[in-house]
């Protein structure tokens, strides 16, 4: 991967937005006030709406770009755009209406100090309402085996550090993934198929827990992405654990959108893969229609998590 330029590289941080007046400003600001004595660059991509100027101080060796998002519509192109505007020797992501504590690009370059590493992560709060809880990982480093077996929920998007180099060997954001559903997981698997991904066993992300309503009710779309997930990635295939999980959420959005013949199809699938799916236990319900699958969705992130 090549050595980091010393004393303090350059620092490209994207947020895409679709425009969240104050929850956008917390997440810039908090970005530019890093205690990080490197430069700082913050990009904010305006996805296909009027680009408004933020009112954040700037303070020394921090830059503030306002652009608008020149890709496809979405998230994935947002991100592209920003990469594309980028400058910084390292890149990062922030979601609009996350908050990065302020040590957390000092912990994260000092990791980058290895060679051997090309992108690094680190623990994450989920605050929302009815939910504060810290989400840090004990180990050292993900490797992509670990991510073919589960999404390891605590590399987020809004966690992430890389090198520019593990940028380019990884490859852009997937456009076309439909909806961008998994756009991120998707990446990572890229990503970790180049770099171990280090970790930084500290809560230094505070991740503003919604639940991800924007995909309530978008069954099909779920259906449709985690499929072209596994015609792109056979990898997955190499962990059954892993591929009964996505077949999993694939079974349960069948049932939710009330395709219950291709439900139980999937979910016989799954079986045969990994009759210990913890899925399993939510699909049959819904199958039978003895609950809706936003229900379940609710009560899943009402403990921090999704289906």
């Amino acid at each position: 991967m090549g050595e980091i330029a010393l004393p303090y590289p350059s620092v490209s941080v994207v947020v895409a937005t679709k425009d969240r007046p104050g929850l956008l400003e917390r997440a810039v600001a908090a970005i530019l006030g890093q205690v990080y004595p490197g430069p700082v660059e913050c990009i904010v991509v305006y996805d296909h709406v009027p680009v408004r100027e933020l009112d954040v101080p700037i303070g020394a060796y921090r830059t503030l770009k306002v652009i608008s998002n020149g890709r496809r519509p979405g998230l994935p192109g947002g991100r592209n755009s920003g990469v594309d505007a980028a400058t910084g020797e390292l890149l990062a992501f922030c979601d609009d209406d996350d908050i990065w504590l302020p040590a957390k690009l000092s912990r994260q370059v000092a990791l980058l100090a290895d060679p051997a590493v090309g992108a690094v992560s680190c623990g994450l709060r989920l605050r929302g309402p009815g939910i504060d809880t810290e989400r840090v990982l004990t180990r050292d480093r993900v490797i992509l085996d670990e991510l073919l077996a589960d999404r390891v929920m605590e590399v987020h998007s809004s966690t992430m550090l890389l090198r520019r180099s593990a940028w380019l060997a990884a490859g852009e954001v997937d456009e076309d993934i439909p909806g961008g559903y998994s756009e991120d997981y998707e990446w990572l698997l890229r990503l970790a198929a180049h770099t171990p991904i280090a970790i930084c066993r500290q809560p230094l992300v505070v991740v503003d827990w919604h639940g991800g309503s924007f995909y309530f009710g978008r069954w099909a779309t779920i259906v449709e992405a985690q499929r072209y997930l596994l015609r792109k990635h056979p990898e997955l295939a190499l962990s059954r654990t892993g591929t009964a999980r996505i077949r999993g959420q694939i079974a349960f959005a069948l049932a939710a959108g009330n395709r219950r013949l291709e439900a139980i199809r999937e979910l016989a699938a799954v079986l045969r893969l990994n009759w210990r799916e913890k899925r399993v236990l939510v699909i049959v319900p819904v199958i039978l229609g003895l609950v809706t699958g936003e229900r379940v969705l609710r009560m899943a992130q009402r403990r921090g998590r999704g289906v």
